[in-house]
């Protein structure tokens, strides 16, 4: 399955969270459509599990066969299958360049990898999917420090995880530590999902 390019806004609705980070899409907190309002349809409980999965899945910007190999690799790892699949998700090239703020948006993010504007550790990296290890340094390119989206993400930048530390004079963010669960989506049932690929 090829990666979703379609209206952003509507898979928010009907998802039920903001895929952006903004919130500016559920000020119509309901499914998109002309019976969206009035649908109060009974879920089943594999219907939840699949909706918690597409959740996940679209709110990092990962295709279906990315998906399911990230949580096999997830499973051959020590601790909890769940967090460690959202911590695999999390340590992504693309999450990572959007979490240090040198992008508004996950798919902005993945546009600046794509292009290679991002480098780790001094070294030009074009693929989103990068696993960035514990202690990895991610810096923009020296031609690239001038791009205006960039200028404009680092000011509207409120937040930083504690797993990341920044330098604002040098444009370049390390990756101190795997984040806690606490750290993650907290809209996110992983246990569901596990419950998914285990049926």
């Amino acid at each position: 399955m090829a990666r979703y390019t379609g209206p952003r806004w509507k898979l928010s609705r009907r998802v039920g969270i903001s895929l952006s980070g903004t919130g500016k899409e559920l000020k119509r907190p309901y499914p998109p459509g002309q019976h969206g309002p009035t649908q109060r349809r009974k879920v089943s409980e594999y219907g939840l599990q699949l909706q918690e999965k597409q959740k996940l899945r679209f709110m990092y910007g990962v295709n279906e066969k990315q998906f399911r190999n990230l949580f096999a690799a997830a499973g051959r790892m020590k601790g909890i299958h769940g967090e460690n699949f959202m911590k695999l998700l999390e340590s992504r090239l693309d999450n990572l360049v959007y979490r240090l703020g040198l992008a508004r948006t996950r798919s902005q993010a993945r546009q600046l990898v794509v292009h290679g504007h991002i480098t780790v550790n001094g070294k030009k990296l074009d693929r989103p999917a990068y696993q960035v290890k514990v202690g990895d340094v991610i810096s923009l390119r020296e031609k690239s420090r001038n791009l205006a989206i960039v200028k404009e993400a680092l000011q509207e930048r409120s937040f930083l995880p504690e797993y990341l530390s920044f330098d604002d004079n040098k444009l370049e963010g390390t990756f101190t530590r795997q984040p806690e669960r606490e750290e993650l989506p907290a809209e996110i049932n992983e246990r569901l999902i596990v419950e998914f690929y285990s049926r």
